[in-house]
This record gives structure tokens, C-alpha cells and sequence, in this order.
């Protein structure tokens, strides 16, 4: 205890010993002035001052810890504006998407009622088969978000409705896809039983487009926008059309009521020389003046003269296909007269390198000549798919013209 008052009473002498009383003589103009500052006073303003330092410390302190504490809830407050706005740009963003789904569907939905509607009119489409998996289990399948082409994953339940509308979309586009193939594959065999190769004719018609490039108004602006099963469809629609049209396109119809030919395609001797020579067609003989019909519908081209041929009269079929019918004694259409099948467009005769009244009989496709037997003498089953490819073509074009 002693040498705690001992240690309090040293550190008090030394305090004190720092205030000592002073005094100062100060001389002016001649006259000396007395001032004392004390112990006493000196300790008193040295208190003032460590009290305000001390102050001035604490304020400082108090300041320093309130922004300590309050940094925390400033950054906190700072995230949730950021996660807000963040939340408006997502929300703006869903919107935008949300609306863009729905012009590409509506887009879509657009494109399948009008091929429909074109190719198979009020023709009811093939029921969609169901999975193999629903067809044993007898029931419905488990709920689950749908994942379709269009609808982006991210996007908030609420889209699910675009997304079921999508898949229906592409459950009709399944379907309809079905009924196309099906009806390309009748044309297809139906063509070939005529002789030609139908993907060679597919091929070369793929070949005759062209256009300026105006993108697709949807998503992304791509020309595939509608989708995967759509471009599909596109082409399928593409093949039974071309092989539709050949179909109606191929001369099947007799040129001329008669009943014999004289003169048969390929090789023979010639009639005026004997020697061997190549015969592009077939002759029909007949009297003349004989009523010439055109073997299937199309535009006239050409009414006048050739070499060797006489008179000539040719119907541009479509599809590449051509016939030309020649030695004629008389014309009764014009050029760019669109005929039908079995409509006369000329009279029989025997102009030209020919020996009596005939009809010759061409058949080209892409400018060869081919044997048109094999056309004129098709099978009954080949005809009655042309014959309905010709009311579906008809109809397509009746549709086309209405727009």
C-alpha cells in the first residue's frame, strides 16, 4: 500500500514539477511591467486543453466507429437496389422474349394452317401414334415443365403456356409431315413405274430458285426460325409437289384417236434412204385432217415449221417435260395458249420429210428425247394416282389464286 502512495506521490511531484510559477517583466516606452503566471493557473489551462483533445479524440472515435457499423448496412442497402434492378432488367427481358415467342408461334400457326389448307384442303390428317411408353402404362405422363424449340428454358413458369402451344404445334406438324410422305412416297413409286427417276427430279427442280435474301422476321432472324420438324415439313411439301406435278405433268392421253402406230421409238430403218436411224417418237397413222390432242395439260410454246418435222405444235408440260407434234396439216391453237389434256390443238397431216398422213409423237424431258410408250401406256394403278395428283395440284392452284 505504501508503495502505491509512494508511486502516485512521485508521478504528482513530477506533474507539478512541469508548472512552476514564472514571472515576466515586460518594458515598455520606458515603464516595467510585472506579470506572474502561477502554478495554479497553468494546470488549469493545460486541463482545459487535454479536456478538449480528450473530447476531440472521443467525437473523433465516435465517428470512425459509426461508420464502421454503418458501412455494413450501406452495402446491404446498396445489394438490394442492385438485386432490383436486376430483377426489372430480367423481368423487361422476360417480357420482351414472352412476346416474342408469341409472334413466332402465331407465325407458325399461320404457316402450317395455310399448308393445310393448300395441299389438304378439308382433308382430315392421320391421328398422331401414340409413345410406346404411354401405350403400356395406360395413363397420362407425370407433369413436368415441356422443353421445346422456342421456349427458352430460363424463362418463368408462366411461359409453360407457350410452351404446350408450341408442342402442339409440333404434334400437327408430325402429323401433317406423316400425310405428306405418305403421299410423296405414292407419287414417288408411281414415277418411277413411268420410267423416270424421282430423285433426279427433285434434284434438278431444287435447282431452278432464287430470290433477294429477306430474313425470316423471327428469332434471331434466321431462315430455320420455325423450327427443326418445320423445315422438315418444308421439304417433304417440296418433293410431293414436284413429284405431284410431274405426275399431272407426264403425257398420258392419247394424241390422236387412232389405233395403230407405224413406226415405234428407237432404232429403224429409215423410210425414204433404208438406212439405220434413230426415231425420237412414235407415229400414228390416220386420215387427214385427224383431230391432235394434247396429251396433257400445259402452255403452248411453239406453232410454225421445223426442219424434217413440218408442222409443228409444242406444249411445255412443266417439270422439264415438253411434246412435240409434228407432220400436221393445220393448227387450231396459238402460242401461249394454256391447253388440257385432251384438248386439239392441231390437225393430222404429212408436211415435212414424211411418206402419208401420220401424227409423230415426241416426248422430251429436259430437252432428251424420250420413249413416250412407256407413258401412254401406263398401268391402271399409276393413273389413278395421277389422276389424283391432278385434283390436289388443281386445287393448290385454285387456292394460290383465290390469295
Amino acid at each position: 500500500m505504501s508503495s502505491q502512495s509512494s508511486g502516485l506521490r512521485h508521478w504528482r511531484q513530477r506533474f507539478s514539477a512541469l508548472f512552476q510559477d514564472h514571472e515576466i517583466f515586460i518594458r515598455t516606452h520606458g515603464h516595467v511591467r510585472f506579470l506572474r503566471i502561477s502554478a495554479v493557473w497553468q494546470k488549469r489551462v493545460a486541463l482545459i486543453a487535454g479536456s478538449v483533445l480528450l473530447v476531440w479524440a472521443g467525437i473523433t472515435l465516435a465517428v470512425f466507429v459509426n461508420q464502421l457499423l454503418t458501412s455494413g448496412e450501406r452495402a446491404e442497402v446498396a445489394a438490394k437496389q442492385a438485386a432490383a434492378a436486376a430483377a426489372e432488367a430480367r423481368i423487361a427481358h422476360y417480357r420482351d422474349r414472352v412476346g416474342e415467342i408469341a409472334a413466332d408461334l402465331d407465325e407458325r400457326q399461320a404457316q402450317l394452317e395455310e399448308w393445310q389448307k393448300d395441299y389438304f384442303g378439308k382433308e382430315a390428317l392421320p391421328a398422331a401414334a401414340p409413345s410406346d411408353a404411354n401405350a403400356e402404362a395406360g395413363a397420362k405422363p407425370a407433369a413436368k415443365p415441356l422443353e421445346t424449340s422456342a421456349i427458352d428454358p430460363r424463362l418463368p413458369p408462366e411461359a409453360q403456356t407457350l410452351a404446350r402451344l408450341e408442342a402442339r404445334q409440333e404434334a400437327f406438324s408430325a402429323r401433317l409431315l406423316a400425310a405428306v410422305t405418305a403421299r410423296a412416297a405414292k407419287a414417288e413409286t408411281a414415277v418411277a413405274q413411268l420410267g423416270l427417276d424421282p430423285s433426279s427430279l427433285v434434284r434438278n427442280a431444287a435447282t431452278g430458285r432464287g430470290g433477294p435474301f429477306i430474313p425470316f422476321r423471327g428469332r434471331k432472324g434466321q431462315a430455320g426460325a420455325l423450327g427443326k420438324s418445320f423445315a422438315a415439313l418444308e421439304g417433304a411439301l417440296f418433293r410431293m409437289e414436284v413429284l405431284e406435278r410431274t405426275l399431272v405433268a407426264i403425257p398420258s392421253g392419247q394424241p390422236a384417236h387412232v389405233l395403230m402406230l407405224s413406226s415405234s421409238y428407237g432404232y429403224r430403218s429409215d423410210p425414204f434412204t433404208g438406212a439405220g436411224a434413230m426415231h425420237a417418237g412414235l407415229d400414228f397413222p390416220g386420215p387427214l385432217g385427224t383431230p391432235i390432242l394434247a396429251a396433257a395439260p400445259g402452255r403452248v410454246v411453239f406453232v410454225g415449221q421445223k426442219s424434217g418435222y413440218g408442222n409443228v405444235v409444242e406444249v411445255d408440260h412443266g417439270q422439264g417435260i415438253l411434246t412435240r407434234y409434228a407432220h400436221l396439216s393445220g393448227f387450231t391453237t396459238q402460242v401461249g395458249t394454256q391447253v388440257t389434256a385432251g384438248q386439239q390443238i392441231a390437225k393430222m397431216g404429212s408436211t415435212g420429210r414424211s411418206t402419208g398422213s401420220h401424227l409423230h409423237f415426241e416426248v422430251r424431258l429436259n430437252g432428251v428425247a424420250v420413249n413416250p410408250r412407256r407413258f401412254l401406256e401406263a398401268k391402271a394403278d399409276v393413273l389413278e394416282v395421277k389422276d389424283d395428283a391432278r385434283q390436289r395440284v388443281g386445287a393448290l392452284a385454285a387456292n394460290r389464286g383465290a390469295r
